[in-house]
């Protein structure tokens, strides 16, 4: 069964992240050649102040207007 696990930034709404799950399956389906129903997905949800890019927080970066 595989198991798909993907962080993204603190901030997207419900329908984007279901709509993430939802591309991650139909994507792990068919390239796995396996049946939707025993792939598994999880987000997670990382917080911009402990997010780095080259050393610097997403949350400095965007607040810089940087990202």
């Amino acid at each position: 069964m595989p198991q798909i696990h993907v962080t993204v930034l603190k901030g997207r709404s419900e329908h984007e992240i279901a709509a993430l799950g939802a591309a991650l399956t139909t994507a792990a389906s068919e390239a796995l050649g396996v049946a939707r129903d025993v792939i598994r997905v999880t987000v997670t949800e990382c917080e911009p102040d402990h997010w780095f890019v080259g050393g610097e927080s997403m949350a400095r970066l965007r607040a810089a207007g940087e990202r």
